[in-house]
């Protein structure tokens, strides 16, 4: 038996796409440099701020991967009957469900695990990754009942900043909400995007999503209003925040323009640059955004 079937690793991470990681661990990250910034300028100090930074990049990656691998589960009857998604990995069978559940399990341990790292200081990433993993993994369920799974999605990863604000200062704040808000709009409406590919299908097998309700071109500017709103938030940010300026407000007209092309790049009788608007475009927006609040809080 070679390594590869062995320990299968590289299909596991193809198919839980770990690359893709960069949705949303730049918001993870800009959430954490925000609330380290607010901390350091407190009476607070700097704190355990390494240990907590390696606690949240381990939980991100954690969370996600368990949420991706549940999700390919849950999904991997309907995957098999839609031609789009055939050939992923479970209803190939190049990965079992077995396999696939102990990664799921594991990645979800890790998580778990992860939040240690933020004791004895922060019990709250402890006391809340159980219902964290419950409300990523009720993800899955979504699209069998409601049209709003798009707005589930994107609030599972409005987590992200939230969760990284909470690990630092171990409470609420609304900057963490506003960003958060930004992106459960922004995923929401990319999400749409994406699921355009499918309306046919999930009509046909009556699934529930915004293009098969609304047709693609309803779908299309319904996810144009969400990231209107997307931008409209980002930019109320800095009234919360205010230690965001220019630099900040610059980069978020830069991401206004990204967002305007995603929308230009998919019509509703042209869908063949889907992957190109919601990979290539949202990497770019995320890193961006990262990028341009690190340096305005450094500069």
């Amino acid at each position: 038996m070679t390594l590869d079937l062995m320990f299968p690793l590289r299909r596991l991470l193809e198919m839980i796409r770990f690359s893709h990681t960069l949705f949303a661990l730049p918001f993870a990250l800009l959430a954490a440099a925000m609330a380290l910034v607010d901390r350091w300028e407190s009476e607070v100090g700097a704190g355990p701020w390494m240990r907590e930074l390696l606690g949240i990049l381990v939980c991100m990656a954690a969370a996600r991967s368990a949420a991706m691998a549940f999700n390919r589960l849950a999904d991997r009857r309907i995957d098999g009957l839609n031609p789009r998604t055939a050939a992923r990995h479970l209803p190939s069978g190049s990965l079992s469900a077995t396999g696939v559940a102990a990664f799921t399990a594991v990645c979800s341990l890790a998580f778990v695990a992860g939040t240690l790292l933020f004791l004895p200081q922060n019990r709250l990433p402890l006391y809340a990754s159980l219902p964290v993993l419950l409300f990523l993994f009720g993800y899955s369920y979504t699209k069998r009942f409601t049209l709003l799974s798009h707005f589930w999605l994107g609030a599972a990863l409005m987590l992200t900043p939230l969760a990284a604000w909470v690990a630092i200062q171990a409470e609420v704040a609304w900057p963490p909400v506003v960003l958060g808000l930004a992106v459960m709009l922004w995923v929401a409406g990319f999400d749409m995007i994406y699921a355009c590919q499918d309306a046919r299908f999930d009509r046909k097998a009556g699934l529930h999503s915004v293009p098969a309700r609304l047709g693609v071109a309803g779908a299309l500017r319904l996810a144009a209003v969400c990231h209107l709103g997307t931008v409209g938030l980002l930019f109320v940010l800095p009234l919360v925040y205010p230690r965001f300026g220019m630099i900040y407000l610059s980069g978020i007209s830069a991401i206004a323009v990204l967002l305007a092309y995603e929308h230009w790049l998919v019509r509703p009788d042209d869908l063949s640059r889907v992957n190109r608007a919601f990979f290539n475009v949202n990497v770019v927006i995320s890193v961006g955004l990262l990028v341009v609040g690190v340096v305005d809080l450094v500069v």
